[in-house]
């Protein structure tokens, strides 16, 4: 017995059921779905360009609107995880070498040692800061009581290649 193209695709709908309970993607179930989509219009006698077609769209459709549906539904709730340097934003350090006017120190956060200056004026060594802004591998830092009224520093301008003389 020779198998037609409705139990072809009612096979491969059955094999990637069968991987998407094996795997932990959640992704194989909508080509699944499509397969056996497939293998309806095989079996409506439909060629098989229109169960290629069928089984694309179908498949496509679902996995689009299940990113839609699982992010919008499932993950409404969800906190937005801050990572790398958008976490050391309003956090507390503590200055490691004092941060004189005009000069830069060294404080630690998280265990780690950053340059940094200050928005505050001289910090002596030992003072607790929050972090307030990030150049590069730079943190600018104030006192948590200072007040706010002191603007951010600026991004500082690329300095411009100057030639020799």
């Amino acid at each position: 017995m020779d198998p037609t193209a409705w139990q072809l695709w009612l096979i491969a709908a059955i094999v990637l059921g069968a991987m998407e309970i094996k795997l932990s993607g959640f992704v194989t179930l909508w080509f699944a779905v499509g397969a056996l989509m497939a293998s309806l219009m095989a079996g409506a006698g439909l060629g098989l360009n229109s169960q290629l077609f069928v089984f694309t769209l179908v498949s496509a459709a679902l996995f689009g609107a299940s990113r839609t549906l699982f992010k919008h539904v499932f993950m409404r709730d969800a906190v937005h995880l801050k990572t790398g340097a958008e976490a050391m934003l309003g956090q507390e350090a503590v200055v490691t070498e004092a941060l004189a006017e005009g000069h830069g120190g060294t404080v630690r956060i998280n265990g780690e040692l950053w340059m940094a200056r200050s928005l505050s004026g001289p910090l002596p060594e030992g003072e607790r800061v929050t972090v307030e802004q990030i150049e590069g591998l730079k943190l600018w830092v104030r006192r948590p009581s200072a007040s706010h009224e002191v603007a951010l520093q600026p991004a500082r301008q690329k300095k411009e290649n100057v030639g020799w003389d």
